[in-house]
């Protein structure tokens, strides 16, 4: 019987894009998938057709030489052997690795060395002073280790690892199901390849003990919470020597007591007697290195925002700083003196508007003096 031509099989054009011909497959391969149709013979000979036709037209080569002289262009292209596994590795949600189920991987094992140890994560908190400046930080990490006394292979000394006689050191064993080949993490050797019949004493064939070290990490002067830091290969070794992982130190810094932070701007809120709101004058204001001065011009209100260039934290990523803000609020005395008492009072009778009114001026500043209730009359008309 002739085959099939490809383009028809998949239910597409000629000219085909990559992205249709990839959900024109799709489709098939889900539709015909052994999985969803169990001991329908029919269904498998769709399935490998389907997957036949793409490894020839997702190949720019071979679909090419098949345009040019059909199926003798390709020969044994489409058939299993000839299938390259790079053409189906965006597939493997639906296959779970196309190497296996048909039968063109080398049937070596699927890693090229030893797995990679597993990266850590350590949050450390910090002050907002030391955010600001920088500082160093001793940490003491526990993980798992190559251990020094069998150098990772987990056997003891004078004997060494020998060759799983199950999967014949593959680490997988394979079971053959209609037209697939089903490959299993080897039950005996775990997926190593490897048996140890003499195991070492001090990590009892693991290869690995756990152990503490101290760390010393550099915190850069600007940094905030959740930003973090990467120390390579401080995370734990890998199993059978392989790589170590790396230790991600996140941080959390500490609210602070005076300033509130946003980004490398802080603010905080300071006190003002009234008589220096009303009268001007200066104050000595805190920030995170030294004090600083501030001047207040005559006839501040209470709320009134100030700005201290170059006073705030470091930015972490580059040059400058950010800047402090302060807020002046009236500083209300929660007692007063006999003397203190008649002079408010004497003040407050010469204030020229004894019912309070609410403040509609922005800024602290209106050009419209008149009484407010004045003014609402001709708001509302």
């Amino acid at each position: 019987m002739s085959k099939r031509d490809y383009y028809e099989i998949l239910g597409v054009s000629r000219n085909v894009g990559d992205q249709e011909l990839k959900s024109a497959y799709r489709k098939l391969a889900l539709q015909y998938h052994p999985d969803r149709n169990p001991g329908d013979k029919s269904a498998e000979e769709q399935f490998k057709e389907a997957a036949e036709a793409y490894s020839v037209l997702a190949d720019a080569e071979k679909k090419a030489r098949y345009d040019q002289f059909g199926h003798a262009g390709v020969g044994s292209a489409g058939s299993a052997q000839g299938f390259d596994p790079t053409i189906f590795s965006d597939f493997n949600d639906i296959f779970g690795g196309l190497g296996d189920i048909f039968g063109f991987s080398s049937g070596g094992r699927r890693r090229s060395g030893p797995a990679r140890g597993a990266d850590l994560r350590y949050d450390l908190e910090i002050s907002l002073e030391e955010a600001a400046t920088g500082t160093e930080a001793t940490l003491q990490i526990p993980r798992e280790e190559t251990c020094e006394n069998c150098g990772g292979s987990g056997a003891a000394a004078g004997s060494s690892p020998k060759t799983c006689q199950h999967c014949r050191g593959h680490g997988q064993v394979r079971y053959q199901q209609g037209f697939f080949t089903v490959a299993r993490t080897c039950d005996r050797c775990g997926g190593n390849g490897q048996t140890i019949s003499n195991p070492c004493e001090s990590c009892r064939g693991h290869g690995r003990v756990g152990q503490e070290r101290k760390l010393t990490v550099k915190v850069p002067a600007g940094i905030d919470t959740g930003q973090q830091l990467r120390l390579q290969n401080e995370g734990e070794h890998g199993p059978k020597g392989g790589p170590a992982g790396d230790l991600y130190v996140v941080l959390h810094v500490k609210d602070h007591p005076v300033f509130t932070r946003n980004e490398s701007d802080i603010l905080c809120v300071i006190p003002v007697t009234y008589p220096t709101l009303v009268l001007g004058g200066t104050v000595t204001v805190p920030s995170l290195e030294d004090e600083e001065t501030l001047h207040i011009s005559k006839s501040t209100s209470s709320g009134t925002r100030f700005r201290l260039r170059g006073k705030g934290l470091p930015h972490v990523n580059g040059r400058g700083r950010g800047d402090l803000f302060i807020d002046v609020k009236v500083d209300v005395p929660t007692s007063v003196s006999s003397e203190q008492k008649q002079l408010i009072e004497d003040l407050d009778k010469t204030m020229p508007q004894r019912t309070f009114e609410p403040d509609t001026r922005r800024n602290g500043h209106s050009s419209d003096v008149r009484p407010f209730f004045e003014r609402v009359k001709d708001i509302f008309g």
